[in-house]
């Protein structure tokens, strides 16, 4: 009230100005408050912090960083990200030279930390893997793939090692009774099966879906096969040293969405749909083939993850023992679950 009488009783113009100007000098005393002042109200801003995440591909198993964007959890944790489609071996390559922040690809992390890369997984979202097998109409099962050519994303990627294994099960040899072509995006993989480039690719939902309606036939699905970690969050050991609060944030914010993808089918129809560009019917088909693969903790299972580590290892080279702290570190994990007000697995 005193501010407004004194202004009325100075005129207008220069003047009201002038005496406007002069009732905020500060005396030199007060200038350490002042900025503390201002530190504070800047505070949440100065706090953003801009990420960058790599995903495989913009789908149903990939759906975690998409959920927490759209629903604004990266922005509760003051975070804006940024979401990029990326190749596995593009992916883990960019995340051990820092040009991008962080990476969905759990078993691609893994093996680049066992081939000497400064990366490590920090929390975990699948707990199993929604590969398929889809084929020619004309193969009936996995043991007509004998001498037939395999698409994958990538040579040692996740579609690669979950396609060698579901073959393996079967009886046969993939690393000598089948011909494996690396073929890039999963529209890539389709693309070449529609032209009978190959006689089989692993892909993940929906598109499996989607090709069986087409006459294709699904010959296996991984999870119902054996168990394994499919996607997490990975960084780098950089990260881990500089900025812990910070992975500590994505984390709590991913399980958040983790959390809203297992309890809320329609929302997670609907991000699916406006984030992969899929048909609604298709969307629906591949929440109810793998609502049950998303964990709600974030938590790596062990047995999971010595599996992981073993495939890794097989397909390196590597002949000595990898302990699980050379490729995980699960601190800021159990930070953010306690703050979550989760129980650890």
């Amino acid at each position: 009230m005193k501010w407004g009488h004194r202004e009325k009783s100075v005129g207008v113009g220069m003047m009201r100005k002038r005496s406007f100007t002069s009732s905020f000098r500060l005396h030199p005393s007060c200038f350490p408050v002042a900025l503390l002042v201002f530190l504070f109200a800047a505070g949440p801003s100065l706090a953003v912090d801009r990420i960058r995440i790599a995903v495989s591909n913009p789908n149903m198993p990939n759906l975690t960083a998409a959920m927490a964007q759209k629903k604004g959890f990266f922005k509760d944790e003051n975070i804006d990200a940024e979401i990029i489609r990326m190749n596995p071996n593009v992916a883990v390559t960019a995340l051990s030279t820092g040009d991008i922040d962080y990476c969905q690809l759990f078993g691609a992390v893994v093996g680049g930390a066992i081939a000497g890369l400064p990366v490590r997984v920090v929390a975990g979202y699948l707990d199993n893997w929604p590969m398929t097998l889809i084929a020619q109409p004309e193969l009936k099962s996995i043991r007509d793939l004998k001498g037939k050519t395999l698409g994958i994303s990538s040579f040692g990627a996740t579609p690669d090692v979950a396609a060698r294994l579901m073959i393996k099960q079967s009886g046969i040899d993939p690393e000598k009774d089948i011909k494996v072509l690396a073929l890039g995006s999963d529209a890539a993989r389709l693309t070449a099966l529609k032209q009978r480039v190959v006689d089989v690719v692993v892909i993940s939902p929906p598109a499996d879906t989607q090709m069986e309606k087409q006459g294709y036939r699904i010959l296996a699905r991984a999870y119902e096969l054996f168990s394994f970690p499919y996607l997490g969050l990975g960084t780098h050991t950089r990260k881990i040293k500089e900025k812990p609060d910070e992975i500590r944030r994505v984390i709590k914010a991913t399980i958040r969405a983790n959390r809203l993808i297992r309890d809320n089918r329609d929302e997670a129809v609907r991000t699916l749909i406006d984030w992969g560009k899929v048909e609604k019917e298709f969307a629906y088909a591949s929440y109810d083939a793998l609502r049950n693969l998303f964990n709600g903790d974030g938590a790596v299972p062990e047995e999971g993850l010595k599996l992981v580590i073993d495939q890794a290892r097989h397909s390196a080279k590597v002949t000595r023992e990898i302990a699980p702290s050379e490729v995980v570190n699960l601190t800021f994990l159990r930070e953010a679950q306690a703050e979550l007000g989760i129980k650890a697995r």
